[in-house]
């Protein structure tokens, strides 16, 4: 644990008092699912328009880099049959289907 040192109006202050004995730990699942919020929406931005460079890795496919991994690695990664198909379509991103 570390500590830091945050500064909050005293209205909210006095708020998170009513409703938690705890300020610590009512900041800290507030801080976590903010994080959590945010992870989802980079996802989702990500997914929407990935990074370039991924168009290669889609354009090699799994099998091939699969066969790049030391043996049996990607079999823990990865349950191919579970997956569903997609593709890249350049501007608009990733689409269902072959």
């Amino acid at each position: 644990m570390q500590r830091v040192t945050v500064t909050l109006p005293a209205d909210i202050v006095e708020d998170i008092d009513r409703r938690e004995p705890n300020r610590s730990r009512f900041i800290l699942d507030a801080v976590r699912r903010e994080l959590f919020r945010r992870r989802c929406a980079d996802l989702k931005r990500s997914l929407k328009t990935p990074h370039p460079e991924t168009k290669e890795l889609t354009d090699a496919g799994f099998k091939e880099w699969q066969g790049r991994l030391p043996a049996g690695y990607a079999s823990d990664l990865l349950r191919e049959a579970s997956g569903r198909p997609v593709r890249w379509i350049p501007r608009k991103g990733w689409r269902l289907g072959k």
